[in-house]
């Protein structure tokens, strides 16, 4: 049996150490953090710091400036006194009269080849001679001496730190005046951001409707809100266009579904034992089943549009063969009208074939929707101007005026074909406006109340076709 040894007291302190260590490590990050968050600057207060920043180094290259030109100004002096020196005996033996130095500033020793100093104790007397308010120098001087020229810089030195000191407190005054107005530069500078901050805020799907208001803004600030609040229009359209199409779209398809789930729900309770029900059940769902197929290849149709994804399988043909095409199957499906393909000219195309076939059957199945039984329907070509025009009149009761500019936006149906058992989904006319503009094409709209409706499609000759012509 093992015996129960009882904890020692440094097992009992390491884990109180570790607990207290890790409290006061949490309490110092919070208050590093908040300390931050006190002393977080804002825009103007950095500009600030950065103006201040700039004339300190300003200042810095004023002092060098001046230093520079003291510097040239003494140069210039030396060089006189120097010329002056070689040229002259001194005066009394060994001192250098004011005549001849021509400067009260300045004394000049004259010193015999033996008590020349050297190099280093030249430049230890350099700096022994006041330096800066005196400088001492050595130039040959007469019979193979020196002389030792001590300048008095006190005067030259201190205009240079008045200076100095009168660009420092110019720079100390703006800065001060500069932190001064930091409340009104704020107010004045950062209101127009605050807003448009603010107004950033608010934005959300249920007020996609706000704006910056530009008239307080100015400059390049005013730029800017023009630019986001034309974003804004941007997005907001993009927006309602979305919940327009999911709201279209869940409408279309909750009429197919309530058919198919009342038929479905009918063959359930008694429809199995009735051969007529059971038949005329089946049929429904047969055809609402292929209404929602259409529907979804529509959908996907226009979802790689919009994804861009939309590829196109080109190659030259001849549009007149497919216009008979579509004529012939239209003329099979559709018994109780009359389909014709006009005389037509001929001209080559570069295109996808099936899909200019689509956006024909298109317009061709809009023409049957808008037409009464027993009107006539015409396909025709014709070429113009290196430009291939393919058209399809129909004899129906037309599109009202009003509602020409919005029959190929999507979902979009005219009344007369609402109230229609083949009213459709609003979506051919729009799918095909999307396959003519992406083969570099125009499609035109002509319309009367009573009279008919005619669709051209106006696509580029291939070149090979343009250039034989």
């Amino acid at each position: 049996m093992s015996k129960h040894h009882p904890p020692d007291e440094k097992s009992i302190r390491e884990p109180k150490a570790v607990e207290r260590l890790n409290r006061l490590s949490e309490t110092a990050h919070s208050n590093i953090v908040r300390a931050q968050s006190r002393v977080r600057l804002s825009l103007v207060y950095r500009i600030a710091l950065h103006y201040c920043g700039e004339l300190i180094r300003t200042l810095l290259v004023w002092v060098l400036l001046l230093a520079a030109g003291f510097g040239v100004g003494e140069s210039i002096r030396l060089r006189g006194i120097m010329q002056r020196v070689e040229a002259t005996p001194p005066d009394a033996g060994t001192a250098y009269t004011q005549m001849i130095l021509q400067d009260s500033q300045a004394e000049a020793v004259y010193l015999p080849a033996e008590e020349v100093p050297s190099f280093w104790e030249r430049l230890g007397i350099f700096f022994d001679a006041g330096f800066p308010k005196k400088a001492a120098f050595y130039v040959n001087a007469f019979e193979g001496g020196q002389a030792k020229i001590t300048l008095n810089l006190e005067t030259e030195w201190q205009a240079l730190l008045w200076l100095i000191a009168a660009g420092a407190v110019a720079d100390l005054l703006r800065m001060i005046h500069f932190w001064r107005k930091a409340k009104r530069l704020n107010k004045s500078v950062l209101e127009p951001i605050r807003s448009i901050t603010s107004m950033a805020e608010t934005l959300s799907a249920a007020n996609l409707s706000n704006r910056i208001n530009v008239a307080n803004t100015k400059t390049e600030l005013q730029e800017l809100a023009v630019v986001i609040n034309s974003m804004l229009d941007r997005l907001e359209q993009s927006y309602n266009s979305q919940k327009q199409f999911v709201s279209d779209v869940s409408h279309e398809l909750r009429t197919p579904i309530a058919v198919i789930q009342g038929y479905a729900d009918m063959l359930q309770r008694w429809g199995k034992e009735d051969p007529e029900v059971l038949s005329e059940s089946l049929t429904a769902i047969s055809s609402e089943t292929a209404a929602m197929k259409d529907l979804v290849e529509n959908l996907l149709f226009l979802a790689r549009h919009d994804k861009k994804s939309l590829l196109l399988e080109k190659s030259v043909f001849d549009p007149c063969e497919v216009a008979g095409e579509v004529q012939r199957e239209a003329a099979m499906v559709h018994t109780n009208h009359v389909f014709e393909l006009a005389p037509h000219d001929a001209c080559m195309i570069n295109a996808d074939r099936n899909m200019v076939k689509q956006v024909l059957r298109i317009l061709v199945d809009n023409a049957v929707k808008y037409s009464g039984e027993g009107t006539q329907v015409t396909l025709g070509v014709k070429r113009d101007d290196g430009k291939c025009l393919l058209t399809v009149r129909d004899q129906g009761s037309g599109i009202p005026a009003e509602e020409l500019p919005k029959i190929f936006d999507r979902f979009y149906r005219a009344d007369a074909a609402r109230h229609s058992e083949t009213g459709g989904h609003g979506l051919g006319l729009s799918i095909a406006r999307i396959i003519v503009v992406s083969h570099g094409g125009k499609l035109r709209v002509r319309s009367k109340v009573g009279v008919g409706t005619v669709f051209e499609i106006e696509l580029p000759c291939a070149v090979t076709e343009t250039q034989e012509g």
